[in-house]
């Protein structure tokens, strides 16, 4: 883990984290089915490669407008993805 997730990991709950944790889970599935690359759903979603990977490991707080791509991306409802 790095530091970087290390501090975010301190700054908040266990609930929140495992929260996010589970929408990169349901994220990563869904590219997965439907066969992309992260890098491949970033060019599709507008967003970076990098953006996918945090969000797919649940190390940052994604975006509202970053998660709506990807689930547009995903051709998938934004709700689907949150849960």
């Amino acid at each position: 883990m790095s530091t970087t997730d290390l501090c975010a990991a301190q700054d908040h709950p266990a609930w929140l984290l495992a929260e996010r944790r589970a929408l990169g889970d349901r994220i990563r599935e869904r590219r997965m089915w439907r066969d992309l690359t992260q890098e491949k759903l970033a060019e599709r979603a507008g967003v970076s490669r990098d953006t996918v990977q945090r969000i797919e490991r649940g190390t940052n707080d994604p975006r509202y407008s970053d998660l709506a791509r990807i689930a547009r991306a995903l051709d998938t409802p934004l709700a689907q993805l949150v849960g």
